[in-house]
């Protein structure tokens, strides 16, 4: 089914489906086989070539909630990052960043890049200007992450794809935060979109993978880097996947309400300096995320008063874990300065505003009241003197 004009909820359920011509079930059947015929065929299915049903099924429903021509999953998040950047970069190339990234991210470029010949740069800030100023005449990419990860920093996507098609350059974004649910950058003009599938596409914490969209010559050039760099997912997982897609509207509207309302809680909260939530009318992004999402997503940040012990404060959570990724059913919460932006420099840390006392909160499916009594009993749990 291609009818991209389809509501987000239709298609994340019935795009891509694969009939079992067998018995006529209505999910797609896992194809566990590593072997088939090829003797009069034109094309035959091999797992490492990114073609077997299970994952022709889960491309089609991306490309659907993405409202592209094409997709692709690949083994990890960072595995669709740096085959992209592998397929479209070359030595003597230049490509423009935004500074607030992911940690593997930020790592991937800062630390493998410049040893393929390709060089970057990191633009000062989130305005149009800023990536202006980076660009040279040799850029060939312009990479966005919005909203960001991990304090929610908002680019304006479409000025900055303006900016890019002036100077010939492709765009990419990371697309995790936000997911196809709350945002479609495909649809204000950005050439490839990714994502974590791990998080929101599969949505229960027990998959890892990663998600590409966008026009069909762009998916198959990164195709064949992908087909030799072997970055393929289990059929098993593939089918895991596709049985998250089919809620992932239903989930992150949930998870998108808790989220204000959390956020808003937390804002009156005098045991809280700072909450990083573009649905909050002060937040810097706030009217440019009007503008370019859907919703302002289940993602946000606070920094703790001095007053609180961050490392109490995190022990003392008893419905919130604190661990790592995001994205799930369950309410969990991460320190970003030890996992996501843990291979950046505590003074890199202090730049981007990230402090020990920055909490990074991945809000779920659960009854908001209870998150906030949680959240409070921890606050006071956690109260210094």
């Amino acid at each position: 089914m291609k009818n991209h004009s389809q509501a987000p909820d239709t298609l994340a359920v019935h795009s891509g489906n694969h009939i079992d011509t067998e018995f006529g079930g209505v999910i797609t059947p896992t194809y566990t086989a590593t072997a088939y015929p090829y003797l009069e065929r034109e094309h035959f299915p091999y797992p490492r070539y990114f073609n077997i049903p299970n994952h022709e099924v889960v491309a089609q429903k991306l490309a659907a909630l993405e409202r592209s021509e094409s997709a692709l999953f690949l083994s990890s998040g960072m595995a669709a990052i740096s085959t992209a950047f592998f397929t479209f970069l070359q030595a003597g190339d230049h490509a423009v960043f935004q500074k607030s990234v992911y940690g593997g991210t930020f790592s991937l470029i800062t630390k493998q890049l410049e040893r393929f010949g390709i060089q970057y740069s990191f633009a000062e800030g989130q305005r149009v200007d800023d990536f202006a100023a980076a660009m040279r005449p040799e850029t060939k990419l312009v990479y966005l992450e919005t909203p960001s990860n991990p304090l929610l920093k908002i680019t304006d996507i479409s000025g900055v794809v303006g900016l890019a098609k002036q100077r010939g350059a492709l765009t990419m974004i990371d697309n995790t935060f936000a997911s196809p649910i709350n945002q479609t950058p495909h649809e204000l003009g950005v050439d490839l979109v990714m994502h974590s599938a791990t998080k929101y596409l599969g949505g229960h914490s027990d998959i890892t993978a990663g998600g590409l969209a966008g026009k069909r010559e762009h998916i198959e050039a990164i195709l064949q880097t992908a087909r030799l760099l072997g970055g393929s997912l289990a059929p098993e997982t593939l089918s895991l996947l596709e049985r998250s897609m089919k809620t992932l509207g239903i989930r992150v509207r949930q998870q998108t309400d808790n989220a204000m309302r959390l956020a808003q809680w937390l804002d009156a909260n005098a045991l809280v300096e700072r909450v990083h939530y573009p649905g909050l009318p002060h937040h810097i992004g706030h009217r440019l995320a009007l503008e370019q999402m859907h919703g302002f997503g289940a993602m946000l940040s606070f920094d703790l008063a001095e007053a609180v012990d961050h490392v109490q404060f995190q022990k003392s959570l008893q419905l919130i874990s604190p661990v790592i990724s995001l994205g799930a059913v369950e309410t969990t919460l991460t320190s970003p300065t030890l996992t996501s932006h843990a291979s950046l420099t505590p003074e890199q840390q202090r730049a981007e505003g990230i402090l020990e006392r920055t909490m990074r909160l991945s809000v779920g499916i659960e009854d908001a009241q209870d998150l906030m009594g949680d959240l409070e009993q921890a606050l006071k749990a956690s109260r210094i003197g």
